[in-house]
C-alpha cells in the first residue's frame, strides 16, 4: 500500500475553475491552475467527484459511479477540434462569474453537446468505438439509463411507467436500445469527449509533478445507473424500491440526525462474489485519480440503517459493515493507489480499531479543533505523521465565514492556541497552524487562500439549495499569491 509523502495541496473543484461558459471545465483554466500549483510549490490538487450530477447538483449524488460530468467538458477545445463553431457556443452562460448557474447549464449545454456529436461523430468513429469497447462494463447501461430517462421526461427511474425497463428486464432493455439507439450513441459519445479531455489534463498534471486527490462517496444515488442496472447489490424489495436508506444518527449538532436517503448495500451479496462491484468501482476511480479519499469511512465498519420512507434519521439502527473483509481486499488489489480514510465524526473504539487495522491515514480538521462544546482530538499537538490535516473541507465554512460566525470562545481558543496576531492575519495564521503540523498531508481550500467569506462556501450540509456553486474569478490565482504560498510551503518542508 502506497503512503503519502510530506507535502501540501489545494482543494478546488473542477466546477469552481473560471471559464466563460458558466462552470469550470477541463480546458485552459485547468492547465493554468496546475501551473499555479507548481508555482505555489504544491504537490497535490484535491477535487470533488466528477460524475454527472442530478437533482440538487451535488457531485455526491451522481447518475453513475463511472461516468464523467458533461458540464465539465470544455467547449473551446471542441471548437479547436472542429466539432463546434464559435457561433455554436456564443450567448448567455450566466451573469455571475463567481457562481455556477446550474439551471442555465441544464437548458443550454446538452444542446451544444448534441451539435458536437452530430458534427464530430464520423470524425472520431474509430477512437470512439475503441473507447466503447474499453468501457463495456458500465457504458452501455449508463447510456441506456440516460436515454430512457430523457424519454420519460427526466423522472427518477423508480417512477418510469414501463415496468419492464424500470426493473431492467432483458427484453425491455433490448427494445429500448433499438428505440433510442441514436440517443444512446450520443450519451456514449459525450463520455468519450469527457474522458479524452480528462486524460489530457491528468497527463499534464503528471508531467508537472502534481498528484490528483479524488473523493469516493461511500453510497451511490438511488436515481443512478448503478442501482437501476445492478439492483441485486442493494437492499431493495421485490419492486426494486429501497427497504433501508442511509444517514447518520442524532447528535449534539443535529437533533434529528441526517437522512441521506441513499439505498443501503446488500453486503452479504457483495461478499459472495468477492466484492467484484467494489473492485470495478475503484478500478474506475483509478483512471481518474492518483489518491482516493474514502468518504464516511466509518460506514464500512458499521452503518446507520433507516427505514425507507421515514422523514428523519431518528429511527435508524447500527448494522455491522464489511470492515476489513472489504477494505483489506481493496488496498491489496489496488496497490498503486494511495487511500485516505475520511474518519470525521464520533469514533467508537470499534471504528478506531478498524482505522488502525486498515493502516490508512485519517483526517484532522482545524475548524473542529477549537469547538469548545466538547473535547477535541483535532488539536495539532495530538497529530501523528500518518494523517491528513485540513483547515476545512468542502462541507465546512470558509475561514473568514468561520471567524465571523463561530462562537466567540471558539475563536478566542484558536487565537490563544495558535498565537494568532493581526500582522499575519487570522486566515493565514490558521493556515500556518496546519501547514506547520506533523501531518504528512496538509490541504487548504482555495477559498481560504483567497480570504473569501460565506458567499464562497461550497456546501452547507442539511441545506438542500444553493450549494456547489462557488467559482473562482479569472484573475484570482495570481503569481504573487503563488509565491506567498510557496514560501510558507518551503518553510515547513512540504515542497515538491
Amino acid at each position: 500500500m502506497k503512503r503519502l509523502k510530506r507535502g501540501s495541496g489545494i482543494l478546488l473543484a473542477i466546477s469552481s475553475l473560471p471559464s466563460p461558459y458558466g462552470i469550470g471545465t477541463l480546458g485552459k483554466a485547468a492547465y493554468d491552475f496546475i501551473d499555479f500549483l507548481v508555482e505555489a510549490n504544491q504537490t497535490y490538487w484535491q477535487i470533488l467527484p466528477v460524475g454527472p450530477t442530478g437533482f440538487g447538483d451535488s457531485p455526491y449524488a451522481s447518475f453513475s459511479s463511472f461516468a464523467g460530468n458533461p458540464y465539465l467538458i470544455d467547449l473551446d477545445l471542441l471548437v479547436e477540434e472542429g466539432l463546434l463553431s464559435t457561433e455554436d457556443i456564443e450567448g448567455d452562460w450566466g451573469e455571475d462569474p463567481a457562481c455556477v448557474d446550474y439551471g442555465l447549464l441544464y437548458q443550454k449545454k446538452p444542446a451544444v453537446l448534441r451539435k458536437a456529436f452530430e458534427q464530430g461523430f464520423s470524425k472520431d468513429k474509430e477512437a470512439f468505438y475503441t473507447f466503447v469497447k474499453e468501457n463495456e462494463g458500465w457504458l452501455p447501461d449508463y447510456a441506456l439509463f440516460m436515454a430512457v430517462k430523457d424519454h420519460f421526461d427526466s423522472v427518477s427511474w423508480v417512477e418510469w411507467p414501463d415496468e419492464g425497463i424500470r426493473l431492467h428486464k432483458e427484453e425491455a432493455c433490448a427494445s429500448y436500445r433499438e428505440l433510442l439507439a441514436n440517443d444512446i450513441l450520443f450519451y456514449e459519445y459525450v463520455q468519450f469527449l469527457f474522458f479524452k479531455q480528462w486524460e489530457a489534463v491528468k497527463a499534464y498534471a503528471k508531467e508537472k509533478g502534481i498528484l490528483i486527490i479524488g473523493d469516493l462517496p461511500i453510497y451511490v444515488a438511488l436515481d443512478s445507473a448503478d442501482v437501476w442496472s445492478e439492483p441485486e447489490y442493494f437492499q431493495l424489495d421485490s419492486d426494486n424500491r429501497p427497504v433501508w436508506v442511509s444517514g447518520v444518527p442524532p447528535d449534539s449538532f443535529s437533533a434529528d440526525g441526517q437522512l441521506w436517503g441513499n439505498p443501503i448495500y446488500d453486503w452479504e451479496r457483495m461478499r459472495e462474489d468477492g466484492y467484484g462491484w467494489w473492485i470495478r468501482r475503484i478500478g474506475g476511480m483509478e483512471k481518474l485519480y492518483d489518491i482516493l479519499r474514502l468518504d464516511h469511512f466509518r460506514g464500512f465498519s458499521d452503518y446507520w440503517a433507516i427505514p425507507a420512507g421515514d422523514k428523519t434519521a431518528m429511527n435508524g439502527h447500527w448494522v455491522d459493515g464489511p470492515g476489513m473483509d472489504l477494505i483489506g481486499r481493496l488496498t491489496g488489489w489496488f496497490s498503486n493507489i494511495t487511500f485516505i480514510a475520511e474518519d470525521l465524526g464520533y469514533l467508537t473504539p470499534k471504528v478506531r480499531a478498524f482505522l488502525e487495522a486498515s493502516e490508512l491515514p485519517g483526517m484532522k480538521v482545524l475548524e473542529f479543533a477549537f469547538d469548545t462544546r466538547e473535547p477535541s482530538n483535532y488539536m495539532p499537538h495530538t497529530y501523528i505523521n500518518h494523517c491528513t490535516c485540513y483547515v476545512g473541507t468542502h462541507d465546512n465554512a470558509t475561514l473568514m465565514q468561520w471567524k465571523e460566525e463561530a462562537a466567540t470562545e471558539d475563536i478566542e481558543l484558536a487565537k490563544r492556541y495558535l498565537g494568532l496576531n493581526e500582522e499575519e492575519g487570522f486566515v493565514w495564521g490558521m493556515i500556518l497552524g496546519g501547514m506547520s503540523s506533523v501531518a504528512d498531508l496538509f490541504v487548504t481550500q482555495m477559498q481560504d487562500y483567497l480570504e473569501l467569506g460565506a458567499d464562497a462556501r461550497m456546501n452547507a450540509p442539511g441545506i438542500p439549495e444553493g450549494n456547489w456553486r462557488f467559482r473562482m474569478k479569472a484573475d484570482a490565482a495570481t503569481s504573487s499569491l503563488a509565491k506567498k504560498i510557496a514560501s510558507m510551503t518551503a518553510l515547513y518542508e512540504r515542497g515538491r
